[in-house]
C-alpha cells in the first residue's frame, strides 16, 4: 500500500508545520491548523507536461553576466479596455500571471468574461469551476459581445483535464475562474485548501512561464478583504489586482496592488451597467454633483489615486447633538483622521465641535487615502458649521498638520491641471508648493496658504 505525506497548514495565513499546533506561530490565530495530504509516493510530474513532455529533457540554465543579457521589449497584448491596460502598465505581458480579487458579486467574473469576449484577435480559453456553460452563455448574451468565435468555454476543476484541453485548444490567453475551485491529483486535500491552492497555482505558473501564455486568475477574498488562501499565492503571481467598490453604487475601482511589469499605483474606474462594465475615461466629471445653487458643507478636493488626478466632492454636516455623546461618522474617509482634524480645529482655532455631531461623506462611493484632501475636509466642516456656502468653482489640495499648518503635497502640477481642465476658477494649495511652480502657465487662480487661519480669512472673512 502506498504511503502519503501529510502536514498541518494554517487556514488563515498558510503557515506549514510538521505537527499540530494550537496557535499559529505566524499569524497568532488559534485552532487554525488543519492536516492535509501534500504528496503521494512516487515520481511527481507537472500536470501540464504529463501527457506530452514527461520524457523530454530540459536544458539546464547557466549563469550569465548581466551586461551580456540581451533585452527585448515585450509585445504586450492590447485589450480594447483602456482602463485594464492602464492598470497592468500597458497591456497583458506574455507569460505573466495576474491575480484578481474582490468582494462577492462585485463583478470579477463579468470583467474577465467581458475581457475574453472583446479580443477577437486572441484565442482565449475561459475556464470556470463555479458556473455551467449555460450560465456563462447567458452572461455573454447580456454583455452583447458574444459575436467572436475566438473565446472557448470550459467548465472543469481538475487541473489534469484542464491542461489536456489547453493542449487541444492551444489558447493565447487563459482565464481561471476561480483558483479556489481547482484541485490537482498530486494533492489529496479538498479544493480551496492551502495546499491545493498553492499546488494549482504552481502548476499554472510553470505552464505560463514555459509557454509564454498569460494566465488571468480570479481569487476569492476573506471577510477582512485579503486574498483567500496562503500569502505565498500573492508572492507567486506577477500582478495582483483588487476589484473594489460598493455593490449599492454603480462605480467600481480596479486597483493595482502588485505589478512586476509596471506601476503599482495605477487604477481604473468602471461603471456597472445592465450590459456589463463600462470604462470611465474622465472620473472627475461623474464624481462632482451638478447644482444650480451652492450648498454649505460641500468642498471640492483635487486628489490623486495612484498617479491619476481626480476631482471629488467632500460633503460635511455639522449639527447640534441630541444625545450626550456626539457622533463622528465618515464614509470613504478615515474616521481617526477626521477626529484628528476636529481636534486641530478645536485646540488651535477655538471651534467648539466637541458637543456637535459630525458627518462626513466622500461622494461617489469611493474610499480616499490621499492626505491632500485634508484641506477640503476642513473647508467643508467649517462651511457646514457656519452655514456659509463655498463657491462651487473653488478646489482644495493640501495636507493639514497638528499645528494647523498647510503642508505641501506631491504632484501639485497634475492637480492644478485637472482643476483647470474641468473649468475651476481657483485652487487653494500650500504656500510650500509654490517653490518651482510656474503659475503663469495655468488659466486658474492659484491661492497659496501657509496656515488654516489664512484659509479661514480668505473664505469666511
Amino acid at each position: 500500500m502506498a504511503k502519503s505525506k501529510s502536514a498541518y497548514f494554517c487556514q488563515e495565513c498558510g503557515y506549514e508545520s510538521a505537527k499540530w499546533l494550537g496557535q499559529c506561530p505566524s499569524c497568532k490565530q488559534w485552532n487554525t491548523m488543519v492536516e492535509e495530504v501534500v504528496e503521494k509516493t512516487g515520481s511527481k510530474i507537472p500536470e501540464w507536461r504529463s501527457s506530452t513532455s514527461a520524457n523530454s529533457t530540459k536544458r539546464a540554465n547557466k549563469a550569465a553576466v548581466i551586461n551580456e543579457i540581451v533585452y527585448q521589449d515585450e509585445q504586450r497584448i492590447q485589450t480594447p479596455d483602456r482602463e485594464f491596460n492602464r492598470v497592468l502598465g500597458g497591456g497583458i505581458v506574455p507569460g505573466s500571471m495576474v491575480l484578481i480579487g474582490g468582494e462577492p458579486g462585485i463583478g470579477k467574473s463579468t470583467l474577465m468574461l467581458q475581457l475574453a469576449l472583446s479580443i477577437p484577435a486572441v484565442k482565449t480559453l475561459y475556464i470556470s469551476g463555479e458556473e455551467s456553460e449555460q450560465q456563462i452563455k447567458m452572461r455573454a448574451e447580456r454583455l452583447s459581445q458574444n459575436s467572436t468565435a475566438n473565446c472557448y468555454i470550459l467548465t472543469e476543476t481538475a487541473t489534469q483535464n484542464i491542461f489536456k484541453q489547453i493542449e487541444v485548444v492551444k489558447p493565447d490567453l487563459v482565464v481561471i475562474d476561480s483558483i479556489q475551485t481547482l484541485h490537482s491529483s498530486q494533492i489529496e486535500s479538498a479544493p480551496g485548501s492551502v495546499s491545493q491552492v498553492r499546488e494549482c497555482t504552481a502548476e499554472l505558473l510553470r505552464f505560463a512561464k514555459e509557454t509564454s501564455t498569460p494566465v488571468l486568475i480570479v481569487g476569492h477574498i476573506t471577510k477582512d478583504g485579503s486574498i483567500a488562501g496562503p500569502k505565498v499565492l500573492e508572492h507567486m503571481v506577477d500582478t495582483v489586482l483588487q476589484f473594489e467598490g460598493d455593490r449599492h453604487h454603480v462605480y467600481r475601482i480596479l486597483r493595482s496592488v502588485k505589478n512586476r511589469f509596471g506601476s503599482s499605483s495605477e487604477l481604473g474606474i468602471y461603471e456597472m451597467q445592465g450590459s456589463g462594465l463600462r470604462e470611465v475615461s474622465n472620473p472627475s466629471e461623474i464624481m462632482l454633483s451638478q447644482r444650480e445653487a451652492p450648498v454649505s458643507g460641500v468642498a471640492i478636493a483635487a486628489m490623486l489615486e495612484g498617479v491619476r488626478p481626480i476631482m471629488i466632492e467632500v460633503q460635511a454636516l455639522v449639527s447640534n447633538s441630541a444625545f450626550g455623546t456626539p457622533q463622528r461618522t465618515s464614509t470613504g474617509f478615515d474616521t481617526k483622521r477626521l477626529s484628528m482634524l476636529l481636534a486641530v480645529l478645536e485646540k488651535r482655532f477655538g471651534f467648539r465641535l466637541s458637543a456637535q455631531d459630525v458627518f462626513l461623506n466622500i461622494a461617489g462611493g469611493i474610499r480616499v487615502e490621499d492626505p491632500a484632501i485634508d484641506l477640503s475636509v476642513i473647508a467643508a466642516l467649517i462651511s457646514s458649521q457656519q452655514d456659509i456656502p463655498l463657491a462651487s468653482q473653488l478646489a482644495f489640495a493640501g495636507e493639514v498638520g497638528l499645528s494647523g499648518e498647510i503642508r505641501a503635497v506631491n504632484r501639485i502640477e497634475q492637480r492644478i491641471a485637472e482643476a483647470e481642465k474641468l473649468g475651476f476658477e481657483g485652487i487653494f494649495i500650500s504656500k510650500y508648493n509654490t517653490k518651482g511652480l510656474d503659475a503663469k502657465k495655468y488659466n486658474i487662480a492659484i491661492r497659496p496658504m501657509a496656515t488654516l487661519e489664512d484659509l479661514f480669512r480668505a473664505l469666511f472673512g
